[in-house]
């Protein structure tokens, strides 16, 4: 029997990202998709929201990328490694119901999170067209279990080395284009991606729902710092979230307030390279 927050497997998914499986039962139990945990990798780390991207035999699957110091200290862990604590599931779950034929996005880690929901969806009956994104052939994650999770993937590169040579937002307006009636839009990834998403949906009246991903220290709405103005009203990403209707979010406003610890971070990040040797990347 594992141990309680033990990593059980572990991943290596490219350079930039891991994935670990953490025994967490009374977790996976409730789990959902679009639905996220906090975790510290030790008891003095900083707390790190992840999406759930698996949960089965008492495992909790997340996927991380090493983009700052906190998850730099989290891939030093492997198996048989216990995490500091855990908590979840947290936030609403995407609503997965039968819309017919719909489109997920998803953008570089944003497939980790696209991939349950797309799932669920899937399961749900509805005909799923999952369109996954990344810079380039070598970054692409998640290939194999994304084909099993949708009706049909569209892989797309930046530079063109594997698949549809553009960006998810291009590949989702060629198939409308080409006669594709999409009922719903889902868009998971970097706000930029998740902004200009909305901006194709609306332009072809297609509902558009996206994941939010703000700045989070405690998950339960009490430290305000997911704050996200939706339709004109301050809302909470960990409570009321993290999915909001993409027509009504103020992204303009949430991608400045996301660049607000960033040169925090580079330090915090430059501080622990020095520490351990790590190369930069």
């Amino acid at each position: 029997m594992p141990k309680r927050f033990e990593i059980v497997h572990k991943r290596v998914l490219s350079p930039e990202m891991s994935q670990i499986s953490v025994y967490a039962p009374w977790i996976a139990e409730k789990a959902k998709p679009g639905q996220f945990i906090i975790l510290r990798s030790n008891a003095d780390a900083e707390r790190i929201p992840l999406t759930i991207s698996s949960h089965d035999n008492g495992l909790i699957t997340v996927i991380f990328q090493k983009a700052g110091a906190g998850t730099m200290e989290l891939d030093e862990l492997n198996e048989g490694d216990c995490l500091a604590d855990m908590a979840g599931p947290l936030g609403k779950p995407t609503p997965v119901e039968g819309y017919g034929r719909v489109a997920v996005l998803g953008g570089g880690l944003g497939c980790a999170i696209a991939l349950p929901v797309a799932r669920g969806l899937h399961e749900a009956g509805n005909q799923v067209d999952l369109i996954a994104g990344f810079r380039n052939k070598d970054r692409i994650i998640l290939e194999e279990e994304m084909k099993k999770a949708c009706t049909d993937l569209h892989t797309c590169t930046d530079d063109g080395s594997f698949g549809y040579h553009g960006f998810v937002t291009n590949q989702l307006e060629d198939l409308i284009k080409s006669g594709v009636k999409f009922n719903q839009v889902f868009a998971i990834g970097p706000m930029p991606m998740m902004k200009f998403a909305t901006l194709t949906a609306k332009k072809y009246n297609i509902p558009c729902m996206i994941s939010m991903c703000p700045l989070m220290i405690d998950g339960t709405g009490m430290c305000g710092g997911c704050r996200v103005t939706v339709d004109g009203e301050i809302k909470f990403a960990c409570v009321d979230g993290p999915d909001f209707d993409g027509y009504k979010v103020d992204f303009d406003e949430a991608i400045a307030r996301n660049r607000t610890y960033k040169a925090f971070e580079d330090e915090r990040r430059e501080h622990f390279c020095n520490l351990t040797g790590e190369v930069r990347k």
